[in-house]
């Protein structure tokens, strides 16, 4: 866990002073709305369709517990019980008063939080591999990148006004967990012929109305010259990028406008200014941030063999992850049971969690992109225990890596940039498919939703996405597949939108094609979709155009 040095302390709590100023000037009338936009936005703060929305920063997805529980009391003191974990690796909160959100900040300060730069023009808060630290297929700590990057980007006066917002991964490992090829910049550690550890960097992927997938611009960039690179790479954006269009301001847009070769060309040229200067990393320099963080007292243990049978055997197959230390494992708490919108969690579980992680993992715990909670830390003897308790408080279904366990943005409840609500698709789907011996019939499958094309909930990484559009004031919904993750690749819509009440029997059909057209157990969803293409899919859903033409009916809202 990263502790916070003197600086660290003095910036966060200089931030709350700033921001309570504003906003109370704001309440008097001192400050317009939009003078106070700009200011609420780089605090994480938005206007939401029916209450402000605060977006509280989890650098790199790590937490701990005395940060949860401290989640847990202001969930419980200025909102409704309860937080949602996001795609981001954040937790929003939904209903907070304005006027009360500086005293939020205040709280947050006092265990090493905040919410800085969690919106805005600007580099917002760095993802990773939630295994980081604790993966057997592990090239560098993540972390200690991460925090690199997060000390270089907080309150960079170059780049604090970017033409748009602006979004990295880190992945350290051989397998990407960090989806590090749709975002503005992805680095992929990786070692070259010589053993020597530098990054791969992919530029101007990103999801939302243009999806793009990243374009690799650097093969091996030595460790050493991580920062003057990206320094290189947001000058050329902020000196070229759109600012007269919003939907052309994204770095992926002046990639393809560009093509990626001048773009690069353009990266090196400023880079020769930069390289070897004063932004340099040095040794000392990793030496000081790896310091801060606290590590782990492993015991000497072996690896046991653990039950594999029963309802705790599903689990351990499904939420039980391999680690990198003898006679450890680390496990995902499921944030996905049937009913509960995909990421949310009550104050109630946030403290019991806490007390899951002081028990069972060194109090620490990590937020995954795919919202769900993770203990990294937990020794091979106590994971039935754990398994016991996690059960209890709903948290342990044994569905990661499968069709519930769906990724999804508050969407129409809640965003008032949504053309259509997420959470009554993702928990009518959660219904249809509630039977755990058919999901693991399926096998591996990602299921994403997004309320608008924004794609906060990455519905065009999904092997199936779902994408709420507006039709005539009305809420229909597109289905792409095909996509993924790692290595990134994009859905494609198969064809007509459908209405809500539609949507759990396409994914059915979809699903029965899938079965069908399998040749092994091991083949996925995704790989089937690549091997024969799309149109079959599609003939199974709509059929004919005579019984597509049936099929169609007037939207059913709920």
């Amino acid at each position: 866990m990263y502790t916070y040095d003197p600086i660290d302390q003095r910036l966060v709590d200089e931030r709350v002073a700033q921001f309570r100023g504003q906003t109370r000037r704001f309440l008097e009338g001192k400050l317009s709305e939009d003078e106070f936009r700009a200011l609420r936005l780089r605090n994480g703060l938005y206007i939401q369709r029916y209450a402000p929305m605060l977006r509280i920063a989890i650098p790199y997805g790590l937490l701990s517990s005395r940060q949860l529980r401290k989640l847990s009391a202001i969930a419980r003191k200025y909102d409704r019980n309860y937080g949602h974990f996001s795609t981001r690796q954040n937790l929003q909160l939904n209903w907070p008063k304005l006027e009360e959100v500086p005293e939020i900040l205040a709280e947050l300060a006092t265990v090493q939080m905040h919410a800085i730069q969690t919106s805005g023009n600007c580099v917002r808060n760095i993802t990773t591999d939630h295994f980081a630290g604790v993966a057997a297929d592990e090239i560098v700590d993540s972390f200690v990148w991460c925090e690199l990057i997060r000390q270089w980007s907080t309150f960079h006066p170059e780049f604090s006004y970017l033409p748009r917002k602006f979004k990295i991964a880190v992945n350290g490992a051989v397998q990407d967990r960090a989806a590090v090829g749709v975002h503005d910049i992805g680095l992929h550690a990786i070692k070259n012929s010589e053993g020597e550890v530098g990054f791969k960097v992919l530029v101007g992927g990103g999801l939302g109305r243009t999806p793009i997938v990243g374009t690799e611009i650097k093969a091996f960039l030595p460790w050493r010259h991580l920062l003057t690179y990206l320094d290189a790479i947001l000058r050329v954006y902020n000196r070229y990028g759109r600012r007269d269009n919003i939907h052309k301001a994204r770095i992926k847009i002046l990639v393809k406008e560009r093509g990626a070769d001048k773009f690069r060309e353009e990266v090196e040229a400023e880079w020769a200014h930069l390289k070897d200067g004063p932004a340099t990393v040095i040794e000392q320099e990793l030496r000081r941030i790896e310091s801060r963080f606290t590590r782990p007292q492993y015991e000497v243990l072996s690896n046991e063999t653990i039950k594999n049978e029963g309802a705790f055997g599903a689990w351990v197959r499904r939420n039980v992850h391999k680690h990198k230390v003898p006679g450890y494992a680390a496990v995902t708490l499921s944030l996905k049971k049937t009913g509960v919108p995909p990421g949310d969690v009550t104050s109630d579980q946030m403290d019991a969690i806490a007390d899951l992680a002081d028990r069972y993992s060194f109090g620490e715990l990590r937020v995954s992109h795919e919202q769900n909670l993770i203990l990294a830390d937990v020794r091979q003897s106590d994971l039935e225990a754990l398994w016991r308790e996690a059960r209890s408080l709903g948290l342990a279904t044994p569905n990661i890596g499968l069709l519930t366990n769906i990724i999804a943005c508050p969407g129409g409840d809640f965003c008032s940039l949504a053309n259509a609500k997420s959470i009554p698709v993702a928990q009518a789907l959660q219904e249809s498919f509630d039977d755990l011996d058919y999901l693991h019939d399926i096998g591996e499958l990602d299921l994403n939703i997004s309320g608008c094309m924004n794609a906060c909930g990455h519905h065009h990484v999904g092997h199936i996405g779902i994408l709420g559009v507006d039709k005539n004031g009305e809420e229909w919904y597109q289905i792409e597949i095909g996509g993924n993750q790692a290595p990134a690749a994009l859905g494609k819509v198969i064809g007509p939108s459908f209405a809500r009440a539609e949507v759990p029997d396409v994914v059915e059909r979809l699903i029965c094609f899938y079965l069908d057209q399998r040749e092994s157990e091991v083949e996925r969803f995704v790989d089937v979709v690549h091997r024969i293409g799309i149109e079959p899919f599609k003939a199974a859903v709509y059929g004919n155009a005579d019984q597509r033409a049936a099929r169609r009916r007037e939207p059913v809202l709920a």
